[in-house]
């Protein structure tokens, strides 16, 4: 299944993500655009339809909480980009990464690490 979401939503995931779960207002309070509480409540709303989020009664609250992981999100849409950037070739991304972005020598050094260790689970 393709997760997708838009700048908004991905806003509010994120504060669930990182929460756990919230309130409207909780999630208002964490954003950083000053979004009105029922715009907030609407985005909400729409990843509860998407089945994005779920909520439990809390007094007169909802607190709403992700049914979707971060790294579920995180690895549709690094497909979804290598798909439609990237022309489905893994290479013209790292090379993007590697090339277009100011990376420390300590972050380059991992991720070789990473190809290096991946290389040798695959070796026979």
């Amino acid at each position: 299944m393709e997760i997708s979401f838009t700048e908004r939503e991905l806003d509010v995931m994120g504060v669930l993500w990182d929460t756990g779960g919230a309130t409207v207002a909780e999630v208002r309070e964490r954003l950083h655009d000053d979004l009105a509480y029922t715009t907030v409540l609407t985005v909400l709303r729409t990843l509860e339809e998407k089945g994005h989020v779920g909520h439990t009664e809390e007094g007169k609250a909802h607190r709403y909480h992700p049914l979707v992981e971060r790294q579920d999100a995180g690895t549709s849409a690094l497909k979804r980009m290598l798909r439609k950037l990237f022309k489905n070739s893994p290479e013209l991304l790292l090379t993007q990464l590697v090339s277009d972005r100011d990376l420390s020598d300590g972050e380059l050094r991992r991720m070789k690490q990473m190809l290096d260790e991946r290389l040798e689970k695959e070796a026979p």
